[in-house]
């Protein structure tokens, strides 16, 4: 293994910055990597509360080397570490479902706002015949005339539990000396004699009431901080002409647990299913996971404030929610039928997504007159994933820590630089 002696910090531990730091460890000293988080709970926002959906061809011309790249890595880490049981690494057969009242909007699919203006636009659906209902998660309240469809190829979709996947990516890099700085706020960049970029002044907290400020050295800039990249960025560098057009998407969520589930998992796998649902102005969204859990989502808003990146998650509004449990229990009884309160609550939740207007993630190095960083440093930025952030992590980890060391890269992300959008 080949080191570099270029001190890199990272800026956030969520799952692009442990994703990062985990690849960057295999080609650098692991005790000159610095993670910086701001937030007093690691993985308290997307990365901890994403429903782990993972598919390998669903985007864009631009992001179609990422995903592919990304998926493949995905199920060799699993292979490799045992993900199965580590987190949750499951092959999954995605559907689309409508019930027979929503027959007549047939027209819409409910994973529309996945696939719009990111998806494949050849994918073609297959009505499930007969023969093949054994492919319908048992959990699903069937009624006749209800329609499913196939919505990816065998093979082309899985679920993970992405909490535990960033717990291990970590975890993994903190055996390997990679250095965690949480919390600690950053505070503004340093600069040596020549006016070149030296480290980060960081705010950190040492006791109840107490902190401290230290200097991480740095030569090698990378935010990775979600929603708070274009805070991040303005607070280090406030003269730069360039700006981080990162906004939030936010997303609440449960987790449940359904007496149908084991039965359905250990026989058939797992399952993302998408629907639409009449009395709900939403289309839900569901992941059954191994462990016994479904993740049951897709009311999302961008009006919803961010919350302090020291906070790093807010309250779930308590009407959100009660959509969500009323979406559920009509649409999670089985087959045969279960009471609505057979379903358990395991976790609310409420994350925010990082999005681009443009709709696929920023990937680059970032180039300002006013930025001025020793010979092999510099500053990158990796955000904007929106709902593929855990789909695309560890190819965008890998394909940042290429950059990083000036490596050839895995996957062609030229189009994911903020100037291609502004030219």
């Amino acid at each position: 293994m080949s080191h570099t002696q270029n001190h890199t910090v990272i800026i956030g531990a969520g799952i692009i910055g442990v994703s990062t730091a985990y690849y960057l460890s295999q080609h650098q000293d692991p005790s000159t990597i610095h993670i910086v988080e701001a937030s007093q709970e690691l993985f308290s926002s997307a990365s901890g509360y994403a429903g782990g959906f993972l598919a390998k061809d669903w985007f864009a011309p631009s992001l179609q080397e990422l995903g592919a790249l990304s998926f493949n890595e995905h199920r060799r880490l699993a292979e490799e570490n045992g993900g199965r049981d580590k987190w949750g690494y499951c092959p999954a057969t995605c559907m689309s479902y409508a019930a027979s009242a929503t027959l007549a909007h047939k027209d819409k699919r409910g994973d529309d706002w996945l696939r719009d203006g990111t998806s494949r636009s050849n994918a073609a659906p297959v009505v499930l015949d007969h023969s093949q209902q054994n492919k319908a998660p048992s959990w699903l309240r069937r009624r006749e005339g209800d329609r499913l469809e196939l919505s990816s190829d065998d093979g082309t979709t899985a679920q993970v539990d992405p909490l535990r996947l960033c717990q291990f990516l970590l975890g993994e890099s903190l055996k390997k000396g990679v250095l965690l700085h949480q919390p600690a706020k950053p505070a503004a960049v340093c600069l040596d004699g020549k006016g070149e970029l030296s480290g980060v002044r960081v705010v950190k907290a040492i006791s109840v009431g107490e902190r401290a400020e230290v200097v991480v050295p740095c030569d090698r800039l990378v935010i990775t901080a979600g929603v708070w990249t274009a805070k991040a960025f303005e607070t280090l560098f406030p003269t730069a002409k360039v700006k981080i057009p990162i906004q939030s998407l936010a997303g609440h969520s449960l987790v449940l647990k359904s007496p149908l589930w084991h039965r359905d998992v250990e026989e058939n796998g797992c399952h993302a299913v998408f629907t639409t649902h009449d009395s709900q102005a939403f289309c839900p969204e569901m992941f059954s996971r191994l462990g016994g859990h479904i993740y049951f989502a897709g009311l999302n808003s961008s009006t919803i404030p961010v919350p302090d990146a020291e906070t790093g998650k807010a309250k779930a509004d308590a009407d959100a929610l009660a959509s969500l449990r009323i979406a559920a229990g009509d649409i999670l009884g089985g087959s045969s039928g279960c009471r609505d309160d057979d379903l358990i609550v395991v976790r609310e939740g409420l994350c925010f997504r990082p999005v681009t207007v443009w709709g696929t993630p920023i990937i680059s190095r970032i180039q300002d007159s006013s930025i001025r960083t020793r010979n092999g440093g510099g500053i990158f930025v990796a955000s904007g994933h929106g709902p593929w952030g855990i789909s695309q992590s560890l190819g965008t980890g890998l394909v940042l820590s290429e950059m990083l060391t000036g490596r050839e890269t895995s996957a062609d992300v030229s189009g994911l630089g903020i100037q291609s959008h502004h030219e």
